[in-house]
């Protein structure tokens, strides 16, 4: 594999995969921390994240607009890849170095997402849902954009439960005036 782009931000982390029999336990990928770095492939347009064990990556994903990276402790994050249908998880040294990775991830997350919409804008209607329901179901309620959708439809009732609520009274009053005459 030939790694033309140089990478964007890099880190040093102990990776973990999810052991696909149990999906609770991890299983070490590294014996000791290693290089994770993300790339920018401007070839087909997507960031990746990726991560060599001497010559063997142990960790080759693609940042879509719907992954979650999740920080599970002060020192420890992971992510689901539904392509390469595992999830990794990455040890890091300090909690300022996990906040960094996490930072960057949401950074080219939403890099990702407009490079989609860009590139994507008629495949859009076709295969986003479909990709969406086969691995990004378990992550979706975790999305800003969902809980940005709930919130923008929150806000509305709110206006509407409290801006008819003094109507009624109102137009009981004349009622009653008119059943008194």
């Amino acid at each position: 594999m030939q790694q033309l782009e140089q990478p964007i931000f890099s880190t040093r982390a102990h990776v973990f995969q999810i052991d696909p029999n149990t999906k609770k336990n991890w299983v070490p990928t590294s014996k000791h921390a290693v290089t994770v770095s993300y790339f920018y492939d401007s070839t087909r347009n997507v960031y990746r994240i990726i991560s060599l064990d001497g010559s063997k990556a142990i960790i080759n994903s693609t940042i879509t607009p719907n992954m979650t990276f999740t920080k599970t402790s002060q020192k420890f994050g992971q992510w689901a890849d539904s392509r390469a249908n595992t999830v990794y998880g990455l040890g890091f040294s300090s909690e300022h170095h996990l906040s960094k990775f996490a930072e960057k991830f949401q950074e080219f997350k939403e890099a990702a997402r407009l490079a989609k919409e860009k590139s994507q804008e008629k495949m859009e209607l076709t295969s986003t849902p479909s990709q969406e329901s086969a691995g990004g179901d378990l992550q979706s309620p975790l999305t800003p954009e969902s809980i940005n959708g709930t919130d923008d439809e929150r806000t509305p009732d709110v206006t509407q439960n409290s801006e008819p609520r003094p109507e009624p009274t109102q137009n009981a009053l004349p009622f009653s005036h008119r059943l008194e005459v």
